[in-house]
């Protein structure tokens, strides 16, 4: 009975200073599998406070760090966590979704035919027309003008040479190509568990 409570209470909590116009929204909890990994990269595994706090009282998740900020109800005041991992061990995909966002990611998000890093789109290696498919092992990023030149030939026809053939990445592969794109916002607090692109010392 005391833990439900505390849970329907977490639902109402508000900011420690009272003051209702700050923002919560950005204080997102990173959230890590049992093994201490992110449990997602693309997107970033991030959970709003309410939902980390009940995750909390839940006693699924334990909190691994806490932002300075604090909520508080009529009988508990506590720090909203910034990371926090699962108790119990989620098996990650092996291979990531196809996406737009995924497949720039592969390939760096760069061309494939000139490396241009503007107006970036998707290419059929071997055109629709042709029998090409829409699958990761068919579908290369180009920019739009590579695109229009290459039309619906192929690059062998075009003249115009990939500079990697594609491939269905891993999930382990996203990640490592990961490490170079950090995302827009991370919280000091996330970064031992993130290591974009860190070089650790011996």
């Amino acid at each position: 009975m005391f833990k439900a409570e505390l849970i329907e209470k977490a639902a109402r909590f508000r900011s420690a200073d009272g003051d209702h116009t700050r923002n919560l929204q950005s204080c997102p909890a990173l959230v890590l599998n049992a093994d201490y990994t992110p449990l997602s990269y693309y997107p970033l595994s991030l959970w709003p406070w309410q939902t980390a706090i009940k995750a909390v009282f839940l006693e699924r998740v334990d909190i691994v760090a806490s932002y300075d900020r604090e909520v508080h109800s009529p009988s508990l005041d506590m720090k909203i966590p910034s990371v926090i991992a699962l108790r119990q061990y989620v098996r990650p995909s092996e291979f990531p979704a196809f996406t737009r966002f995924n497949l720039f990611l592969r390939d760096r998000f760069t061309c494939q035919y000139c490396g241009s890093e503007k107006d970036l789109t998707f290419d059929h290696v071997v055109p629709r027309r042709a029998g090409g498919r829409t699958t990761w092992e068919n579908i290369a990023t180009a920019c739009a003008p590579c695109n229009l030149r290459k039309g619906g030939r192929t690059p062998e026809q075009a003249a115009m040479r990939l500079a990697v053939n594609p491939i269905r990445p891993t999930s382990w592969q996203l990640h490592q190509q990961g490490k170079l794109f950090p995302p827009g916002y991370l919280h000091e607090t996330w970064r031992d568990w993130l290591y974009w692109d860190i070089e650790l010392e011996a």
